[in-house]
């Protein structure tokens, strides 16, 4: 296992956060992914936190499948340019099959990797879904 997933393990353990599921995957980078999902809003959005060698962290939260489509897409990129727009530590995108995905990329060292960096981020962007996602899934369900 990575050191700064060593590290992020480690905090989780020792505040009995038992939220994630943990796999090392092969690989030059020595990747180790920890899933688990964020509810919002009676849903459960997928979320994986990516931990490797690199000098990134990555935060993915699935808020959902195939949603933006032809007839709603320009509502929906315009609603989450607005959300881009005023968050710094996360961006929203939609991927080819019309999914919509918060991503953050959190820069670290081995040295430098604050666990608790990583959950503040988590916690930022639960919060901020608590918040946006009735609105958001309003602009997807109106158009």
């Amino acid at each position: 296992m990575n050191l700064k997933a060593t590290k992020f393990t480690n905090f989780i353990n020792e505040r009995n956060i038992n939220v994630f599921q943990m796999q090392e995957i092969d690989g030059d980078m020595h990747p180790v992914v920890y899933r688990s999902a964020m509810e919002v809003g009676g849903q459960n959005l997928p979320t994986m936190l990516v931990i490797d060698d690199s000098i990134y962290v990555m935060l993915q939260v699935r808020v959902g499948a195939g949603l933006v489509k032809e007839s709603n897409k320009a509502a929906v990129m315009e609603h989450m340019n607005s959300l881009n727009e005023n968050y710094k530590v996360f961006k929203y995108y939609a991927n080819e099959n019309g999914d919509i995905v918060i991503e953050s990329c959190i820069p670290t060292t081995d040295e430098e990797f604050m666990p608790e960096l990583v959950h503040a981020v988590i916690d930022v962007v639960l919060k901020h879904l608590n918040e946006e996602y009735p609105k958001l899934m309003k602009t997807v369900w109106s158009n």
